[in-house]
């Protein structure tokens, strides 16, 4: 049974590239723990959570969708102000196997990095699409690829840009986009519990 938990960018740019890096990495998760996805937790954010959740689906329809809110859900869609964007979410919603509701936290940014939390407690490896950089913000993906890190977990990294500071606007990483990084994955090394070190694959 493996347990993939989602973190990424909302703003992405060559989506076929991303795209058939999340393809890599799925796969790539397969075979190192020797079983196909068997749940995928996700906050469902737009851009990255969404296009993870939707590919382990489309490649794996009986995996279960486990869906961590940081806040109820009459007040999450807020979040989500475009009518295109809100009615993807509650349609994957609808989708779920179990919907969790956190505790209330003292702040919104507070409720994201709980939920953040919740999707690292729960899940066997991290998928995170993600540009390299330090999080614009709080909760970002870069603070939750550093606490999987902190936390050993194995982790594939799909190369992705990231919204120009201040905007909305995404940018690319060019010949980077889409690569993947492994960490901390399982291998058949003969001495158990052994790891190899970050490796890319293309």
């Amino acid at each position: 049974m493996v347990t993939i938990g989602v973190t990424g960018h909302r703003f992405l740019t060559q989506l076929d590239e991303v795209t058939a890096g999340v393809d890599r990495a799925l796969h790539r998760i397969e075979a190192a723990f020797n079983a196909p996805p068997t749940a995928v937790i996700s906050l469902l954010a737009q851009g990255a959570d969404r296009l993870v959740v939707q590919r382990v689906l489309v490649q794996w329809p009986e995996a279960e969708l486990i869906i961590p809110l940081p806040l109820p859900e009459a007040d999450y869609v807020t979040d989500f102000p475009s009518p295109e964007s809100r009615e993807a979410l509650l349609e994957l919603l609808s989708r779920a196997d179990r919907v969790i509701t956190l505790p209330p936290s003292p702040t919104r940014d507070e409720a994201y990095a709980a939920a953040g939390r919740y999707v690292l407690d729960h899940c066997d490896v991290l998928l995170a699409v993600w540009d390299g950089k330090p999080a614009q913000g709080t909760a970002g993906t870069a603070e939750i690829v550093a606490e999987a890190r902190r936390r050993g977990l194995a982790l594939a990294w799909v190369h992705a840009g990231n919204r120009r500071p201040g905007t909305q606007c995404p940018v690319s990483l060019g010949k980077e986009q889409g690569k993947v990084t492994v960490e901390r994955f399982p291998t058949t090394h003969p001495l158990r519990g052994r790891h190899h070190g970050p490796r890319r694959l293309r």
